[in-house]
């Protein structure tokens, strides 16, 4: 008998395949280009509007410190659930949702030390293809989120 412990929606970034439970997915939107905001970050891309909120984005690429690369149809903004604040992250695409079974999650490796493990939940394999789940709860510091949520209350201030 087989047991669904968890649904994780896979997107890619680059070569690389990652995945996030389903409950920490709000939407996934189409791409359309952040507005903005000036002293932040390079990885925070900027800000839009999602159901009459001021959504802070960040650029998932940049944050794992990967190449920039061109937008395209497939670019996609998840809308996540971080923490109690929602938070919009770019990714190259989103693939599918698919359910994992009890015990398929495996820890991350060791060497997947410091501030990269801190928000890895495990990996999984999918399809012969490993794919890095990621927390989303810890994917931003509270130093992060500070400085997110300043970029969406000078946004929204502007607006």
């Amino acid at each position: 008998m087989r047991t669904e412990a968890a649904k994780l929606v896979t997107f890619r970034l680059g070569d690389d395949l990652f995945a996030a439970d389903i409950f920490a997915v709000e939407r996934v939107l189409r791409y359309q280009p952040p507005t903005v905001v000036p002293d932040m970050p390079s990885w925070i891309e900027g800000v839009i509007e999602y159901q009459q909120r001021v959504v802070p984005v960040i650029n998932l690429r940049r944050r794992f410190e990967l190449p920039d690369a061109p937008v395209r149809n497939e670019t996609r903004i998840l809308v996540l659930n971080s923490g109690a604040e929602w938070v919009g992250a770019i990714v190259d695409s989103v693939l599918e949702v698919a359910g994992i079974e009890d015990g398929q999650l495996s820890s991350p490796p060791e060497f997947f030390r410091g501030l990269a493990g801190e928000y890895l939940k495990g990996i999984v394999r999918q399809s012969e293809r490993l794919v890095i789940v990621l927390d989303i709860g810890r994917l931003l510091s509270a130093t992060e989120r500070l400085v997110l949520e300043r970029a969406a209350s000078e946004a929204a201030l502007r607006g």
